[in-house]
């Protein structure tokens, strides 16, 4: 983990105070957060600490008040504020003047103005943080002006009908998109006319799970429609994946299940792609009133999840580091609040330099090599208010850290969002690893399937935007794929003004027009498996939501996975014996072996991550033997036998790895500059946060004569049974220069 330069800004932190020396994670880059009056004395007190440095600010929110009140050009605009039904304004936090915005035109050349000083401050990069837009809004004089020149038709109430909540929603999507493109396009240019300089441009999102979930609309998979945006950061954290969901009729949090859903989500707006993206954890969230150990077990469950995802490896690995390392929370006894523990402090540090050296060629996969794809569309976001139902108060605007009221079992069933986890949960939690699969990009990129011989649809909670998909979805099944559609046609949002029902070729659903690309029948198919070409179709004539209401529902939808796989196995072994050209055009071969099992593992070169789920086949744990340096535990102890219980997670360094030098830094909580070594001496400058212990493990042949911290003796502890060396220390101002004598 030593000589990574900061210009591959692999490790990256969002912090809207001055420099602080108590949360210098000396991560690769910082994104200075918002656009004030301080904002380029912050981009260059952190520039001379040797960060590269970003810029992040809210696209739908800020401290935007000049504009609201008419300083900027003479004209308020207060009736660009989201709005509800009833008039009251949608406001972000608990600040009556910081609204959520309808992106207009007018906003979107406000902000290029405001954040032109950052272009001109040197940043190196912008982040347009959380397009959002509530589901429960679309009712400001902006909005319906927006409506009147997208629909050509004077705006209806989203609460009319389907119809209307749907294009409200379309029309929400649209307008942050085309507000991104605008920013984005004109400071780029800025950037290049006035400095010769290129800009890049990024956006921190949440995933669309996520979205859909809490009921927010914003532009996901259409940024990739976008030239002018270079990546994304996944904002997934404890605060997102802890909402609960349904499981054989058990609403519970699931964080690493869902977090292992939302990582995967996120990877498809990149795959295939040259963009960048960064997946983020979050050692607290933003709700201040969970302990210090219940955000140390979420965390690591949301790290774990997204390591299992190899594709990926760069990392946010901290938003607001001033709030968790010197933030105040509920102390364990009850009795007033306490900062950080120490051990933790070690122990994320460590982490998040270890993060920097997850790209790895070397990745193996145990357990189950099929990966299973579940489609999720952008349009699941456009359906989720349920027409003639009022939302509960807390249901209009739910973030994470609102209290769930359980009596009103209508609310919370939609927060829910059974659809969705009834199809994946039941996979996830027999140990088949699933990956949500995005809807619009078939249409974007050829050969986007091509990783999946099987695929679960619904089209009873999101709608296929466009009817070329089914082209691109036909020849896949027919080459050797095996779509599971699941659905029953009940859902009221198949009648929306959309292509399906609209010019001469009329279908009631999008299913219908699915089938009949297949050369199925849209109204006399059979439940169960019928073959298309070398491939086929599995019918399952149910709602989706049903399969997360109870075990045998939950068994009822993997039996249907698994006829689906051997049936598919059967049909290739039959045309390979019959030499059939063109069999198994799909999934590259890969086995469709489905084993019951209760864990994910995964090795990353000499690192191993493994996840043991509860609620699963057994309550078995996984015992993994060998050489192990547990990167979880403070003090980084050598294992021989790691035990991982129903619940937890791992994230280890395997001594036994093959290849690996005799001498080398194998983790620390400190990064590691200038490493210097010969045949007698091994030295490196640590340098992190002020006043923490940090400790290193570090590989040694055999026990050093000495170590030292400048010119101090410094304590150490040697294993020779691992031929390692655990030392600890405390980062100096420049840091601190540690010397191993031989």
């Amino acid at each position: 983990m030593t000589g990574k330069s900061r210009k591959e800004e692999r490790t990256g932190f969002q912090e809207g105070s001055t420099f602080g020396p108590a949360y210098d994670l000396q991560a690769d880059f910082v994104m200075v957060y918002g656009i004030n009056e301080s904002m380029p004395r912050r981009i260059r007190e952190w520039a001379e600490r040797g960060y590269r440095v970003h810029l992040m600010t809210g696209v739908s929110w800020g401290g935007y008040q000049d504009y609201l009140k008419g300083k900027v050009d003479g004209r308020p605009h207060w009736d660009e504020a989201q709005k509800y039904h009833d008039g009251e304004t949608i406001i972000h936090g608990t600040s009556a003047d910081i609204p959520y915005m309808v992106p207009t035109i007018s906003y979107a050349d406000f902000l290029v103005e405001r954040i032109r000083p950052a272009v001109d401050a040197g940043v190196e990069a912008i982040h347009l943080e959380e397009p959002e837009f509530w589901v429960e809004g679309g009712y400001s004089e902006a909005f319906k002006r927006e409506w009147q020149n997208y629909y050509n038709e004077p705006w209806i109430p989203p609460h009319a009908s389907e119809d209307a909540q749907y294009r409200a929603s379309k029309l929400k999507a649209y307008l942050y998109t085309r507000c991104l493109d605008r920013i984005c396009s004109a400071l780029k240019e800025y950037s290049l006319v006035r400095y010769n300089r290129p800009l890049r441009f990024f956006v921190p999102t949440h995933s669309l799970i996520n979205y859909t979930q809490w009921r927010i609309v914003s532009p996901e998979s259409r940024l990739l429609d976008l030239p002018s945006v270079n990546g994304y950061i996944a904002q997934i954290w404890t605060g997102t994946s802890r909402t609960a969901n349904v499981y054989e009729g058990k609403r519970a949090e699931r964080t690493f299940e869902t977090a292992f859903l939302e990582y995967g989500i996120m990877q498809e707006l990149v795959r295939g792609t040259d963009r960048s993206m960064w997946f983020l954890h979050d050692p607290i969230e933003d709700d201040p009133k969970q302990t210090w150990a219940d955000y140390r077990e979420n965390y690591i469950k949301t790290l774990t999840a997204s390591l299992l995802h190899p594709g990926i490896a760069r990392y946010e690995v901290a938003p607001w580091p001033r709030r968790i390392f010197e933030g105040q929370y509920p102390a364990e006894d009850g009795n007033g609040r306490e900062g950080i523990p120490g051990d933790y402090a070690s122990v994320l540090l460590t982490v998040m330099h270890t993060l920097g050296s997850m790209e790895q060629e070397d990745v193996q996969v145990y357990g189950n090599p099929a990966v299973t794809g579940v489609f999720l569309s952008d349009s699941a976001m456009f359906q989720r208010k349920r027409i003639g139902t009022e939302t509960a108060g807390f249901m209009m605007k739910y973030d994470g850290t609102n209290e769930v009221e359980l009596t009103d079992e209508a609310a919370v069933e939609l927060l829910n969002l059974s659809e969705f986890y009834g199809l994946t949960l039941p996979l996830i939690k027999h140990g088949l690893p699933v990956r949500p699969v995005q809807l619009d990009n078939v249409r974007r990129f050829p050969g986007y399937l091509d990783d999946y011989r099987v695929l679960v649809l619904s089209y009873e909670f999101m709608k296929p935007e466009y009817p070329d998909l089914h082209n691109a979805l036909a020849q896949w099944v027919q080459e050797g794929g095996a779509l599971v559609y699941v659905g029953d046609d009940s859902d009221p949002y198949h009648g929306v003004r959309e292509w399906w029902n609209q010019g001469k070729r009329r279908y009631a659903t999008p299913r219908e027009h699915l089938f009949e690309c297949l050369g199925l029948s849209p109204a006399h198919t059979p439940e169960g498996i019928t073959r298309v070409g070398s491939g086929l179709v599995s019918y399952m004539r149910v709602r989706p939501e049903r399969l997360a209401q109870s075990a045998e529902e939950a068994e009822r939808l993997r039996t249907a996975v698994r006829e689906a796989m051997a049936a598919l196995e059967n049909t290739s072994e039959t045309e390979e014996a019959e030499g059939a050209e063109g069999a198994d055009q799909t999934g590259h071969g890969q086995n469709l072996r489905w084993e019951a099992l209760n864990y994910y593992r995964i090795r990353r070169g000499p690192y191993m991550i493994a996840a043991v789920m509860s609620e699963s086949v057994s309550d078995t744990p996984l015992t993994l033997k060998g050489q192990y340096v547990d990167l979880l535990e403070a003090g980084l102890p050598v294992k021989e036998q790691v035990t991982i219980l129903p619940g937890k997670q791992a994230f280890l360094y395997d001594l036994e790895y093959a290849g690996q030098p005799s001498s080398a830094i194998i983790a620390a909580s400190s990064r590691i500059e200038d490493y210097f070594e010969d045949k007698h001496h091994l030295s490196f400058t640590a340098k992190g946060p002020r006043p923490l212990k940090a400790a290193a493990r570090i590989r040694c042949e055999a026990e050093p004569a000495a170590v030292k911290a400048g010119a101090a003796e410094l304590k150490y502890e040697y294993d020779p049974a691992s031929q390692t060396l655990l030392i600890a220390y405390e980062h100096g101002d420049e840091g601190t220069r540690i010397t191993i004598t031989k």
